[in-house]
């Protein structure tokens, strides 16, 4: 998803001040006391796969009558759902992650033509197969792993017209579509090791191959996609962190970061993504969460982009 650009804090390479946030936050979260879940505390071997299955629903709604102060009659809604899977046999372990993610707004300002507007829209996928052996190989994992980031609706930039002269959408004012199902989507496949030194912390580095794939051609301009191809395909090294971590008894906090270097980039700023989720558990179904997304890819803007979301909503545990 094409997320806002921040053309007032557009920086001369942007990610290269990611990756160092990216390192130093994800190594700064490690606090000596969680030395407390030792060894001891890992998870046994998994004969047969463990599932995590979760919803959620948050809304907000405003509205104003002969209000002298003023304001906005508002509506809005999003919708998460979080899936794992989880099993090891045979020294193999696996594990499988999909999360989805939709919601709307609409304002009495809004353009009655186009009332209602897409605040969170996201289809996230990824699949990690780890050798859990002996010896150097209880620490350095040989992983294999895949995942896919794409949305489930059409985006558009309501500021103004990102296109070149020239390109059929050129001379059409904002707001414009610069996304859509499967434009762009981003394919990542990696082969390298996993230094996982808790169950709750990995680090991991390999060969990757990465695909960003525009099904619409009038959009493959905004991703550098040529016009007559469907994808932009890179090969390289990727170096990847995350962490999972109970701070408290009620607190969930879930960071993930990646760094891709393609071939023949290693002289440029290499694509970032940076994800980071807190939850905190109310009781067993109201729930506080804050997102926090950094993303950097030159071939798309050169602007670090960032998301954050802050929501109170209903979550159930279906499994």
């Amino acid at each position: 998803m094409r997320l806002a650009r921040m053309s007032s804090q557009t920086l001369q390479r942007p990610a290269t001040a990611l990756v160092v946030v990216v390192l130093m936050s994800l190594l700064a979260s490690v606090p000596s006391g969680v030395q407390a879940q030792s060894d001891e505390d890992e998870v046994d071997s998994l004969e047969t796969f463990q599932y995590e299955l979760s919803g959620r629903f948050s809304g907000t709604q405003a509205a104003y009558q002969n209000w002298q102060e003023g304001g906005l009659n508002t509506l809005s809604f999003g919708t998460t759902l979080d899936g794992a899977a989880e099993r090891e046999k045979d020294r193999w372990r696996q594990r499988h992650e999909l999360r989805l993610a939709f919601g709307l707004l609409t304002t009495e300002a809004d353009d009655p033509d186009d009332p209602i507007r897409k605040t969170d829209d996201l289809i996230r996928a990824e699949s990690n197969f780890r050798y859990t052996g002996s010896g150097f190989f209880r620490h350095f994992q040989p992983t294999i792993s895949a995942r896919l980031r794409t949305q489930f609706a059409k985006g558009f930039d309501y500021s103004e017209n990102p296109y070149p002269a020239g390109h059929p959408f050129a001379d059409r004012e904002a707001p414009v579509t610069t996304s859509a199902f499967l434009a762009p989507a981003s394919f990542v496949e990696t082969v390298g090791l996993t230094y996982a030194p808790k169950e709750w912390y990995t680090l991991s580095f390999g060969a990757a191959s990465k695909q960003t794939v525009v099904t619409r051609r009038n959009l493959r301009v905004l991703y550098d996609v040529d016009r007559d191809k469907t994808a932009r395909i890179e090969a390289g090294a990727e170096l990847g962190a995350s962490l999972d971590l109970q701070l408290a008894e009620n607190v969930r906090y879930k960071s993930s970061a990646t760094v891709f270097y393609a071939v023949g980039q290693i002289e440029e700023p290499p694509d970032a993504l940076w994800e980071n989720y807190i939850t905190m558990r109310v009781n067993s179904w109201l729930t506080t969460n804050l997102e926090f997304v950094g993303l950097f890819d030159q071939n798309t803007s050169s602007a670090l982009q960032l998301k954050e979301v802050l929501s109170v909503g209903v979550t159930i545990d279906f499994i």
